[in-house]
């Protein structure tokens, strides 16, 4: 089972894989950058060079290992020179995880902003398209959404449209959030919803395109659109639907990150040995 969370890069990039060593993890996802910027300075030989001696003494796979876009890229946007600037640090993560060896990048969907599914998805598209034009084996995962006001891609077959759009293919796959899918409307709690749900997104998406599943449970009720992950077992999908989404992605050797909460109720380390329990 290969399976982490989302560590932090803090102080230096290669410190991230001393933090998922440190919590066990056999997979692991980072922001290569601050999330909430637009600008970042540039990896140096450094940077790049501790950070894969480390993840190779590690022992971890790096195909177990994602980055994450930033929170202020809005890739369905209307505004010209927000999409713009969207795109640029796309592309530019797109070369910042080809450098550090990181073979997927997650990637939320955007807003349209009120503008219309439509033109909102067009622009979607069309971003993803300009990064998917760069040179090397990086892969640029969909992210299903919670389908928040304006938001798209929570809907599996709208999801399954979008990523059918995109070319090249092999540049493209999509990461399953858990939480997302139970808060737009996917009954997660048994073993039987889970197995309806995973076939509804085998239809539209397809199973095999499927790289990194985020395992999160949801503060929210089914259908709620609220977008607030929770420990594992405690919130709205509950201990038999988590059981089931972690047999499920072990069955098809789908890496699992959590982005489960730090409190007092929990922290990485119970998580990740709880979903190890439910394994």
């Amino acid at each position: 089972m290969e399976i982490g969370c989302h560590v932090s890069i803090s102080g230096s990039i290669d410190k991230a894989v001393d933090n998922a060593v440190e919590r066990e993890c056999s997979a692991f996802q980072i922001f290569t950058r601050n999330p909430r910027g637009w600008h970042a300075k540039d990896l140096s030989d450094e940077d790049i060079t501790n950070f894969k001696s480390k993840l190779k003494s590690s022992k971890i796979n790096r195909f177990a290992t994602c980055a994450h876009m930033p929170y202020l890229p809005n890739l369905a946007t209307p505004k010209k020179d927000g999409f713009e600037k969207s795109v640029k640090i796309l592309i530019n993560e797109v070369e910042r995880c080809a450098q550090l060896g990181i073979p997927y990048l997650v990637t939320h969907l955007g807003s349209h902003l009120g503008t219309g599914e439509e033109s909102g998805i067009k622009r979607l598209v069309e971003g993803l398209t300009k990064a998917g034009e760069t040179k090397n084996d990086v892969m640029i995962l969909l992210e299903n959404t919670a389908g928040q006001k304006n938001s798209v891609g929570s809907d599996f077959q709208q999801l399954g449209e979008i990523f059918n759009q995109l070319k090249p293919t092999k540049k493209f796959g999509v990461c399953f959030d858990s939480c997302h899918a139970f808060v737009a409307g996917y009954d997660l709690r048994t073993e039987k919803k889970v197995k309806e749900t995973f076939d509804e997104f085998d239809k539209y998406v397809g199973i095999k395109n499927l790289k990194i599943l985020h395992l999160n449970d949801a503060k929210g009720d089914l259908g709620c659109n609220l977008d607030r992950h929770y420990h594992l077992g405690l919130g709205g999908i509950g201990e038999k639907g988590i059981t089931a989404i972690v047999k499920f992605a072990n069955n098809h050797k789908i890496p699992i990150i959590l982005e489960t909460p730090i409190d007092d109720d929990r922290d990485d380390f119970g998580n990740i040995r709880k979903a190890k329990e439910f394994a």
